[in-house]
């Protein structure tokens, strides 16, 4: 015997559902959704379309069936209705309520000034990408399409996105680009299905010349979504239409279709690496000279030296330092640099460092084979990594020298000392093996 009206059930579920999922889930798939009717034995609920319904089903059936009432052949007690268009008088009253030309005004182009090509400063890790770029953005839809640029936070992915997009708007004038982000383009999916305006919808981005979406991780478990993303993403390429897509991972590690996978590895997939020591400091030092501020070669590379993760986190660290100099009305010295920005250092917090992992870094540094650094050639391009590798052994693993060069191959612990003292003294009289052998020390310990 049932102690709930069947509405009674679905109320508790609203309830449930509203405590368990994000505000925005909710307001966008649970709350549109209203009891048409209610008898003893079934619910009929009212959708506003059939994305609701399946998102419902699809993301709740299982919630459902702890609080709605099952059949007898195990159904659940609930039917759906799709509500017809409600009357619209008042639109008589409105003037127009999208009107075409302010239709369009949602979609006005918005891209951030300062990322344009002329900002973006070239490195080792983005030389390709920026290239890649450059080209899509001379030739939209010629070569590369899709371009699919990966890389993790604060790397220029979005820089990218916009400069192509600015260089497109100045050189082809009569090319409609458009640049958004991935949740921009779910918001504007649910509020033309709400609206009953989807056509719309599709006719303005199945129109452009030039798409550019950033965030597309974003689209991974939202199946509806990436349906219609992925049609306008064939419709676009079908005619020749220039697509470019950024991501934090390459398409592959996506949780995605493996149509929409397939469809954005068609073209050119560049990644954007983390900016080497060099790169590091002429970002630094350029930004400086944008803000008036007097940046030393030797200050910038001790900031670059000890914050190296992302673009962002120096032009942050470069922000609160031209405050704090020009309000104190003094020099940027290192001094100043450590202690205005300590904080932002980042020192990696001490781990259990092994000649494997030591071995693995060196190799990868100076693009050698781990097996050569534990061989016996002698040849300069192999026996120099080798040394450099058995310097930071002795420096960072407590354990005795037998044992450190037993690692190497079998080496004597007097080959050990001896590539140590010669390190050591290397590392006094070159700057940039004291930096190399830094950077190593850094990423072992991080």
């Amino acid at each position: 015997m049932l102690t709930k009206t069947p509405k009674q059930c679905w109320e508790d579920f609203v309830q449930f559902v509203e405590d368990c999922c994000t505000a925005t889930e909710f307001h966008n798939w649970i709350a549109p959704i209203k009891v048409s009717e209610s008898t003893e034995n079934e619910l009929i609920l009212e959708v506003p379309n059939i994305f609701v319904q399946e998102y419902l089903l699809e993301n709740f059936k299982q919630h459902l069936q702890n609080f709605i009432p099952i059949k007898e052949k195990g159904q659940l007690a609930l039917s759906f209705v799709i509500a017809t268009p409600q009357k619209r008088p008042e639109s008589k009253a409105k003037p127009s309520p999208l009107p075409e030309p302010k239709g369009q005004e949602k979609y006005k182009q918005i891209l951030n000034p300062q990322y344009t090509f002329e900002h973006f400063i070239e490195g080792p890790a983005n030389q390709f990408v920026k290239s890649a770029a450059l080209g899509i953005a001379m030739h939209p839809g010629k070569s590369y399409n899709p371009l699919f640029i990966h890389g993790g936070v604060g790397l220029g992915k979005t820089h990218l996105l916009h400069a192509i997009g600015h260089y497109a708007k100045a050189h082809h004038k009569r090319l409609k680009v458009h640049c958004i982000t991935t949740e921009a383009f779910i918001n504007d999916l649910v509020d033309h299905l709400r609206s009953k305006s989807i056509y719309k919808m599709k006719r303005f981005y199945r129109g452009l010349d030039l798409l550019l979406v950033d965030d597309i991780q974003f689209l991974q478990s939202r199946l509806n979504f990436e349906e219609e993303f992925c049609n306008t993403f064939e419709a676009l390429i079908n005619q020749n239409k220039q697509i470019v897509v950024a991501c934090d991972k390459p398409p592959g590690q996506l949780k995605l279709s493996e149509r929409m996978i397939a469809r954005m590895e068609w073209g050119l997939v560049a990644n954007v690496g983390i900016p080497d020591l060099e790169t590091r400091v002429a970002i630094l030092q350029y930004k400086a000279e944008q803000k008036g501020l007097k940046l030393s070669h030797k200050v910038a590379f001790f900031i670059a030296e000890r914050i190296f993760h992302n673009v962002r986190q120096l032009e942050g660290a470069l922000n609160r330092l031209t405050a704090y100099s020009r309000m104190m009305g003094l020099d940027v010295t290192e001094e100043i640099v450590e202690s205005t920005l300590s904080e932002l250092f980042q020192r990696a917090p001490s781990k259990r460092v092994s000649v494997d992992l030591i071995l693995k870094s060196v190799a990868t540094m100076f693009g050698v084979r781990v097996s050569d650094l534990c061989g016996n050639s002698r040849t300069k391009n192999i026996a120099f990594p080798r040394q450099v590798a058995m310097y930071l052994a002795k420096e960072m693993i407590n354990d005795s020298l037998m044992k450190l060069a037993a690692s190497f191959g079998g080496k004597t612990h007097s080959t050990l000392l001896h590539a140590w003292k010669k390190i050591t003294e290397q590392i006094s009289k070159d700057e940039t093996l004291r930096r190399q052998i830094q950077m190593a020390r850094r990423n072992l310990e991080s």
